[in-house]
């Protein structure tokens, strides 16, 4: 595939001309929001630069409906002579609205109404004086709102509502104090790349329906390679629905890279393959081994250290009895940034294994994948350069806005071959570009959302220097939540020494059960209090953190940082929770 080569694609930015902090700049793309946004670009930059008063908190209660407003004109005459006549929701439709005639001016209207609902969703999600989450049991939601879909449409008005009630009990993911998934944060570039990407609403198969796109994900997709060690950026790759099928992707290639014959005869014609794994992986190896017919049987789960780290030695053990049993291993996954434990397999060792039996080496690096950013914590996933797949996942560690998940592959061409069925209908051979753009052939989908804008406009936007910083942040964060308790009255480590990844997972143990023996009746009352704690939590609405078992270990605390947002005192505040909601258990 030819590079479409450097300048207005390409990343970073040395002269600082991308820098948001930077008043000139920032003023300046204000102006340009302005003049095509009209009074959305006017509200959004009073809120960035105090030039207007912050939205008033509603304590909860839904916001005044919008039942009607003066007409946004759409013409170009200065100055504007169009009537401005008041437009009622309560009497338009959907049908009301472009394409119909004459309705660009209550689109206009609708679309800054709705962009004002999400606006003032966006600031309270980063004011700590708002709840995180306004829980609600089901049955409640239920018997308090119609959800039903009716046959007869609904006015703009009750639309309007809709919105409104779907964000008043959506979960802040964006707050400082939401800490419950690996994917947190909300990034403003990334939130309006993703408007972007909707409003532009196309298909990433063609390079004739999907251009600029298309180009964005060639020079995307080859600077991870580049960061992963592989040289010159060579090889695959591919934006998917989530690390969960890119694992499932690299399972695919890998079975086809040593049985091209299973593509057309299926796994009659093969021998009983089997996968390697640690029993601390993600569970979607297993589910991928299903989908492919693999079998969930044969997938095999290596034994990790107590800090969650598999063991080579216990992997080449498990490959030579597979082996003796005259089974065919495919594939080792092994894992940089484990879900729970945030552990980092030694993937150099791993590498070794995988050269000497002559295994497929996949690295899911979907939690820890981020690290490569860093200058500081990189060699965590050192020997990742040594795999034949990566699975990275940018919307969690590097904050893009979900989802955002690549596959990255070593051999170039590999994945056209496995997947391509030749559709002429889509992959006409007699086109006018250069072909090697239209990417749909070597992907299961056919359909395929634009996940790389949100990922290549924040890189514009902060430089790998930004993902840098804000990745040394939350590690630093980590630290010291590990720092604060691992000697703290009333809290006990899951493991030993400090944190690998931002994953921190702890006990809280009540003052009633300080005194007491470490036995299963002490095992079986702590197993209790995670879940309670967790529940008052979301009750209150002050912050989440998840737990779970894993192993003989009952139920702790897994605290997980990647909110840019998150301080110190976001911290100090979370412990300080813990010990108020949990006292009296």
């Amino acid at each position: 595939m030819a590079s479409p080569g450097s300048g207005f694609w390409s990343f970073g930015s040395e002269d600082g001309s991308g820098d948001p902090e930077n008043p000139g700049t920032a003023r300046a793309w204000c102006q340009v929001a302005q003049k095509f946004t009209g009074g959305i670009g006017n509200k959004l930059c009073a809120l960035l630069y105090g030039d207007a008063e912050k939205p008033a908190e509603s304590g909860g209660s839904e916001p005044p409906r919008a039942t009607s407003r003066k007409a946004a004109c759409a013409c170009n005459q200065k100055p504007c002579s169009c009537p401005k006549a008041d437009i009622n929701y309560a009497f338009l439709h959907a049908t009301d609205l472009l394409p119909a005639c004459e309705g660009e001016r209550p689109t206009l209207a609708f679309l800054q109404d709705v962009m004002d609902i999400l606006l003032q969703y966006v600031v309270k999600s980063f004011d700590r004086s708002t709840k995180v989450i306004d829980f609600h049991y089901p049955n409640e939601l239920l018997q308090e709102y119609n959800w039903e879909l009716t046959d007869q449409p609904q006015n703009l008005e009750e639309i309007l509502m809709h919105c409104q009630t779907t964000l008043k009990y959506a979960i802040k993911t964006g707050h400082p104090r939401y800490f419950n998934q690996l994917s947190t944060g909300l990034d403003m570039v990334g939130l309006a790349a993703d408007w972007l990407t909707s409003t532009a609403n196309t298909n990433m198969f063609t390079y004739e329906i999907a251009p600029v796109f298309v180009l964005l994900e060639y020079v995307t997709l080859k600077k991870m390679r580049e960061i992963i060690g592989w040289p010159g950026g060579a090889g695959d790759g591919i934006f998917s629905p989530g690390g969960a099928i890119s694992n499932m992707y690299a399972m695919l290639i890998a079975r086809f890279k040593m049985f091209p014959e299973v593509k057309e005869k299926g796994m009659a014609a093969v021998p009983r393959l089997i996968a390697f794994t640690s029993e601390h992986s993600h569970f979607s190896l297993k589910k991928g081994a299903a989908a492919l017919g693999i079998g969930t049987d044969s997938v095999i789960l290596i034994k990790c250290d107590e800090r969650g780290k598999m063991i080579p030695s216990d992997l080449e053990r498990r490959i030579i009895e597979a082996k003796q049993k005259g089974f065919v291993p495919f594939l080792v996954s092994a894992t940089a940034g484990t879900t729970v434990y945030g552990a980092f397999d030694p993937l150099l060792a791993v590498a070794d294994i995988c050269k000497k039996y002559k295994i497929w080496m996949h690295v899911d690096a979907a939690w820890g994948g981020g690290l490569l950013m860093s200058r500081k914590h990189k060699w965590k996933l050192s020997g990742v350069e040594r795999a034949n797949s990566v699975t990275w996942n940018p919307h969690k560690m590097m904050g893009v806005p979900l989802q955002c998940s690549a596959l990255l592959v070593r051999e170039e061409g590999l994945m056209q071959s496995c997947n391509q069925m030749h559709a002429s209908y889509l992959f006409q051979q007699d086109k006018h570009y250069d072909l090697s753009y239209d990417t749909g052939d070597k992907a299961l989908q056919c359909g395929r959302h634009v996940d790389v804008f949100k990922l290549w406009l924040m890189w514009r936007a902060k430089g790998a220097t930004g993902f840098e910083a804000h990745i040394d942040k939350c590690l630093e964060l980590a630290e010291y939540l590990y720092n604060i308790i691992k000697n703290r009255e009333g809290y006990e480590m899951v493991f030993d020494g400090k944190p690998q990844h931002t994953n921190v997972c702890f006990w809280y143990v009540p003052p009633s059960l300080r005194v007491l023996e470490d036995n299963e009746e002490r095992m079986s009352r702590l197993s209790k209090v995670a879940p309670v704690i967790k529940a008052r939590m979301m009750e209150y609405g002050t912050t989440m953190v998840s737990y779970q078992p894993l192993g003989d270990k009952v139920n702790f605390f897994r605290m997980v940082i990647s909110n840019p947002a998150a301080t110190h005192q976001d911290i100090d505040f979370l412990i300080e929770e813990i010990e108020r909601l949990g006292q009296d258990l």
